[in-house]
């Protein structure tokens, strides 16, 4: 599997898996409206590009400092990989979302419930260091990496932009979390199955 799937399956997988960032948008487009959900929306993507701006640094030290101690992380990413597989597999309910109204947000606080929904996830710090310790290799350039990045910023926005398309309209909301169920069992199965192959791979 090459560098550049990898990256995008485990990108798009763990984006649609239900989370903190998925009930955030929900919340606040069924009861805001789509602007607010789109402006939630972009909010998640800029935090995402944090996540990736420290992950890229610091693996590129761990490469440059340690090659024993980046294959521990290696080997622990593949198996956070695994283990969120299983979680999302396993996962029967449909995600906790509280939509009591509250008062009505303005652009930037939309923005910035995104942006600190997303930043202060220790799961989304997990999924973005996880992914670069498996496809990110000493040979792989700097340029590439940062491809990488955006394309999760942009998987975040689009991903998200759809959720808060749908959520903006009442009579769409039963279906997309019934579709939710369903996703959980192929996501799961797909990212653990993604974790033991990429665990067992040989080193770059």
């Amino acid at each position: 599997m090459t560098e550049i799937l990898a990256v995008a399956v485990i990108t798009v997988l763990a984006v649609v898996a239900p989370g903190a960032d998925f009930a955030m948008i929900v919340r606040n487009s069924y009861l805001f409206g789509r602007r607010t959900g789109l402006l939630a929306a972009t909010g998640v993507a800029a935090g995402v590009l944090v996540h990736v701006t420290y992950t890229m640094l610091g693996v590129g030290l761990l490469i440059a400092s340690s090659t024993v101690l980046f294959t521990v992380i290696k080997v622990i990413g593949a198996a956070y990989l695994i283990y969120i597989g299983v979680r999302t597999f396993r996962t029967k309910g449909d995600v906790e979302i509280d939509l009591t109204a509250g008062t009505e947000l303005t652009p930037f606080a939309a923005l910035r419930a995104g942006f600190l929904t997303n930043v202060l996830n220790p799961k989304t710090t997990l999924f973005v260091v996880s992914t670069f310790s498996q496809v990110v290799s000493p040979g792989t350039p700097v340029a590439q990496q940062v491809g990488y990045g955006l394309f999760m910023a942009l998987a975040h926005l689009l991903w998200f932009g759809v959720v808060a398309v749908f959520f903006s309209q009442e009579r769409m909301r039963t279906l997309m979390l019934r579709a939710q169920r369903v996703l959980n069992k192929v996501i799961g199965t797909v990212l653990a199955g993604l974790g033991i192959s990429l665990a067992f791979a040989p080193a770059h």
